[in-house]
C-alpha cells in the first residue's frame, strides 16, 4: 500500500515535470506576449467601464458611443448603446448610432428597422442615406440612388452622403446623374479620400483618363489604389464621351495632398459589398478611416 502511494506521488511528480518542460520548449514569448495582451484588453475594458460609470450626461456617453464607433468598435457600441437607452431612454440620436452599428456588423434586418425609426425625426436624412446604403449593399442601386436623393434633399451639403449618391448612380448605370454630386462632394470635402476616388472612377468610366491621372497624382494616391480604381472601371464599363459632360480641368487638380503610402484607399468596400473586392481589396483602408458611418 505505501509502496503504491510512493509510485503514485512519484508519477505525478513526473508529469508535472513535463508539464513544465513542455512550457519551457514552447515559442519563447509566446505566453508573456498573450499574457500581456490580455493585460491590455482588461485594461482598457476596465477604463472603458469607469469611463462609462462616471458618465452623468446622455450627450456625454454618446460622445463616448461616437469614439468607439470612429475607432471601428462597432460591437462593443452596441453594448453601450444599450446601457445608454437604459438610462436614458432611445433617441433619435441613439436610434441613427444603433443603426450605423448594426449595419456595421452585418445585422442588416435590425438596421433596417433602426433607420426606418428616424423617418419623420429631424435625423430623417440620416435614415434615407442608411437605407440606400442597405439597398447599395444588396446590389439594388436603383433603390439606393432613389433613396439617396431622399437624403439630399435633407442634407444637400454632406459630402459623404453626395459621394455615396455619386457613386450609387454609377453602378445603376446613371453615368451623367453621377457627375454633379461627385463634383460637389470633392469641392465640399477636398480631403476625403472616397470623394477623391469616387471621382476618380467617373473620370475612367468616362473616358477622361488623363484628368483621371490628374487627379490620382495631385492625391498621391498609391499604385494600389490607382489600379483598384481602374479595375473597378473596367468592371463598369466605359461610357462614351459624348453622353457625359466632360468636366473642367482645373476641377479636378485641387491643392490638397493625400498620402496614402500607409494607409491605401479602399473602393467603398464597406458600402458597397461586390464592386472592386472585399474588404481586403488590394489597397484597402484600414475600418478605422473607412468604414465609415451613413451620416459622417
Amino acid at each position: 500500500m505505501n509502496i503504491a502511494l510512493h509510485d503514485s506521488k512519484c508519477a505525478c511528480a513526473l508529469l508535472a515535470s513535463l508539464m513544465m518542460l513542455a512550457g519551457c520548449g514552447g515559442p519563447k514569448g509566446l505566453y508573456p506576449a498573450a499574457a500581456d495582451a490580455q493585460q491590455r484588453m482588461a485594461a482598457e475594458a476596465a477604463a472603458t467601464q469607469k469611463n462609462a460609470a462616471n458618465i452623468d450626461t446622455a450627450a456625454t456617453y454618446m460622445k463616448l458611443v461616437e469614439q468607439m464607433q470612429t475607432d471601428g468598435l462597432w460591437f462593443a457600441s452596441l453594448a453601450h448603446i444599450d446601457a445608454l437607452e437604459q438610462r436614458w431612454g432611445a433617441s433619435p440620436d441613439s436610434s441613427r448610432m444603433r443603426a450605423d452599428a448594426l449595419r456595421q456588423t452585418g445585422e442588416t434586418a435590425g438596421s433596417e428597422a433602426a433607420y426606418k425609426r428616424l423617418i419623420g425625426t429631424p435625423l430623417e436624412g440620416a435614415g434615407y442615406h442608411g437605407l440606400g446604403l442597405l439597398a447599395g449593399g444588396r446590389g439594388d442601386y436603383p433603390t439606393a440612388v432613389a433613396l439617396l436623393k431622399e437624403a439630399q434633399r435633407r442634407n444637400p451639403t454632406d459630402a459623404v452622403l453626395l459621394s455615396d449618391l455619386g457613386y450609387a448612380s454609377l453602378r445603376a448605370g446613371l453615368v451623367a446623374q453621377a457627375r454633379l454630386p461627385l463634383m460637389q462632394a470633392l469641392q465640399l470635402r477636398s480631403d476625403n479620400p472616397q470623394a477623391q476616388a469616387n471621382l476618380a472612377l467617373y473620370l475612367e468610366v468616362t473616358q477622361q483618363r488623363a484628368q483621371a491621372d490628374a487627379l490620382m497624382e495631385a492625391h498621391r494616391m498609391s499604385p494600389a489604389t490607382r489600379e483598384a480604381i481602374r479595375e473597378s472601371a473596367r468592371q463598369l464599363g466605359s461610357a462614351p464621351l459624348s453622353a457625359v459632360q466632360p468636366l473642367p480641368r482645373a476641377a479636378t487638380m485641387g491643392t490638397s495632398i493625400y498620402d496614402d503610402s500607409t494607409a491605401p484607399l479602399k473602393l467603398k468596400a464597406a458600402r458597397w459589398p461586390g464592386m472592386g473586392g472585399q474588404q481586403a481589396n488590394a489597397g484597402a483602408m484600414t475600418s478605422r478611416s473607412s468604414i465609415s458611418r451613413g451620416t459622417e
